[in-house]
Parts: C-alpha cells; sequence; structure tokens
C-alpha cells in the first residue's frame, strides 16, 4: 500500500488512468541500475528519483569536475572533487527520501556487471564509451533485462531501448566498436550543455513506460534529435539473425574492459607521465616531467613509449581512459590512469 506521504506526492501520477496506485505501487517496487552518473545519467536519475523509483542503483567510478557541471545538473559546486555516486546519492535523497539509492563508486567491469545487472528490473546505460555500451549489452542479453539507451555529442544525439526478449540489441545495431578515433568524444568536440538533459529526459521516459508496461517504447527504433535544427527523426532497425549477441549462434567479440581501479594511480614515479589532451591544453599548463601526445595522434605515435610502464592523464579523465584502452588493444600491459587531471 502506498503510505499517506507517498499519496501526496505522488498525487499527480495518481489521477492518470495509466498509473494510479497500482502503476504508482510498481514504481515503488522496482529496482533500476543507472550506469553513468554524468550529463545523461543527471536528469536520469533526478526524474527517476521524483517518479518514486524504490531503489535506485548508480555505478561510476569518477569525481567531479568543475568542466562537469555546465550539463552534469545532479552535482554542484560543493561536490567538486566529490565520488559521483555520492554527490548525486545526496541530492536524490533530498528530492525523494522515501527512496533507496545505492552507490557503487567503480567503473562497470566484466567482473561485477552481471551481478548488478540480475538485481535491476531495467539498466538505464547513460555511459560515455563503447566498451562499457558493449559490456551492458552482453550482460544485459544474458540476463533479459531490457537497457534504455542513449549517446550525445556536440548538437546531436540519439536513444533508443533494447529488450532481448522483444526486439533487436545493442549489437545488432553496431556489431563492432568503430575504429579508435573515427568517433570523437565530448571532451574532444564538446556537448551543448543542454543536449544530455533532453536525451536523458528521454531515458528517463521510456524507463518509466517500462516499468509501468504503458506506451510503446522505442525498442527496434532509434530516435535521433538535432538540437539545433530542434528537429527528431526515427531510424527503425531490425534483430539480426547473425548477431554474435542475442543471435542463434552467439559468440562474444573481445571489447577491452573500461579501467579497473587498481589501474588508477596517485602519482607517475618510475612511470613515463602522458598527456593526452590538445596542443593548446598542454601549451597553457602541464604536469612536470609530463610528454605530450594527444589522444588524435596516440595509435600512430606508439613506437615513441618503447616498452616502459605508462601513466595517462587529461583533464577529467575520459580521454585518459580512451588512451587506456588503445594502448591496451596494442599490447601495453603496464598502463595506468593518474587519479587527477590537469586543470
Amino acid at each position: 500500500m502506498l503510505t499517506p506521504d507517498e499519496r501526496k506526492r505522488y498525487a499527480r501520477h495518481l489521477a492518470l488512468p495509466e498509473v494510479g496506485d497500482r502503476g504508482q505501487l510498481k514504481l515503488k517496487q522496482s529496482r533500476v541500475l543507472l550506469i553513468g552518473v554524468g550529463g545523461l545519467g543527471s536528469p536520469v536519475a533526478l526524474y527517476l528519483a521524483a517518479a518514486g523509483v524504490g531503489h535506485m542503483t548508480l555505478v561510476d567510478g569518477d569525481t567531479v569536475d568543475a568542466s562537469n557541471l555546465h550539463r552534469q545538473v545532479v552535482h554542484g559546486v560543493s561536490s567538486i572533487g566529490v565520488s559521483k555516486v555520492e554527490s548525486a546519492r545526496a541530492r536524490l535523497r533530498d528530492v525523494n527520501p522515501l527512496i533507496e539509492v545505492e552507490t557503487h563508486a567503480t567503473h562497470l567491469t566484466e567482473e561485477n556487471a552481471a551481478a548488478l545487472v540480475l538485481a535491476c528490473d531495467v539498466v538505464v546505460d547513460a555511459s560515455d564509451n563503447f566498451a562499457t555500451r558493449y559490456l551492458i549489452n552482453d550482460a544485459c542479453v544474458a540476463a533479459n533485462k531490457p537497457v534504455v539507451h542513449a549517446s550525445i555529442l556536440r548538437f546531436e544525439g540519439q536513444v533508443t531501448v533494447f529488450a532481448p526478449d522483444r526486439g533487436p540489441c545493442y549489437r545488432c545495431l553496431f556489431s563492432e566498436p568503430p575504429a579508435e578515433g573515427l568517433v570523437p568524444s565530448c571532451a574532444e568536440d564538446g556537448v551543448l550543455g543542454v543536449l544530455p538533459g533532453m536525451l536523458g529526459t528521454l531515458q528517463a521516459n521510456e524507463t518509466l513506460k517500462l516499468l509501468l508496461g504503458i506506451g510503446e517504447p522505442l525498442i527496434g527504433r532509434l530516435l535521433v534529435v538535432d538540437a539545433l535544427a530542434l528537429t527528431m527523426h526515427e531510424l527503425r532497425f531490425a534483430k539480426r539473425l547473425d548477431c554474435p549477441s542475442c543471435g542463434p549462434v552467439r559468440h562474444r567479440v573481445d571489447v577491452p574492459p573500461c579501467p579497473l581501479p587498481s589501474d588508477i594511480v596517485d602519482d607517475a614515479r618510475g612511470a613515463l607521465l602522458v598527456d593526452v589532451r590538445d596542443a593548446h591544453e598542454f601549451a597553457a599548463g602541464h604536469f612536470e616531467g609530463a610528454v605530450h601526445l594527444p589522444l588524435s595522434e596516440l595509435h600512430e605515435r606508439l613506437a615513441e613509449l618503447g616498452g616502459q610502464e605508462v601513466v595517462l592523464y587529461c583533464k577529467s579523465g575520459a580521454r585518459a581512459r580512451r588512451g587506456w584502452e588503445v594502448l591496451r588493444r596494442n599490447g601495453f600491459t603496464c598502463v595506468k590512469l593518474l587519479r587527477r587531471g590537469f586543470e
């Protein structure tokens, strides 16, 4: 039963025949796993908490940086340097103290993905890298869990729903990750601050539809949003019989995992410190002793690294993690990330 406090808080939901008491109880009993509490994850977390989703699990290994604040609205100035999941939990508890918020201050890995996915009803993919997206997809196909996915860059974003029992999965749409350097990151090409708010709110909407069992989820439909023209168009895609993840004959396509916490260090003593930021950023200031190898040139300049241990850094950590993936794919085994970026 809903308590008097809950009935008052969710009165506008209860007035909707499609939700009502039965639907609000469904939300109260639901468990959502949110991967990434950044630009996309911020509006997802805020709206699902406000809607009364009873249990939310937040997974993100990053800390809040000043450069996050123009788009990651769940965080504030007082949270700079704080774990994103802890910052978000404090904000969500203020938005709705009637829900439970579980936090994991770590990246999603092959070691923790299966257990986290199995414990939830819906997974929201608000990640910012291909390795995590493929890992989420494979874990959700194995557990038969739906994924609400979105991605953004510059002024454009896309959102869809992958439901293994009802339609295609992420690998049906993108069977393999793009070649390194082909798709830039938001850290490199930028992103309009309001764009993740637009796409994240759509993700929250799709999540609520799945939990409530109402409407027509974006299964097999990719909604592409252009913020400059303010247009939306839909691309339909189907389940692939040769899909390596959800097809009849399944096989793993190796995608390097995200960095484990043990790959993150506080200093680079005894290792080669590499700055992967752009030239103008390096010229404006860098850590003493650092070698400049921009992420965009890293693949072509691997020979300059030799066989020594490497510690990468950038500003927020996103480009350094992509550099980590480049080096690991090319046989470098002693690669670490510097915990702090250069402001």
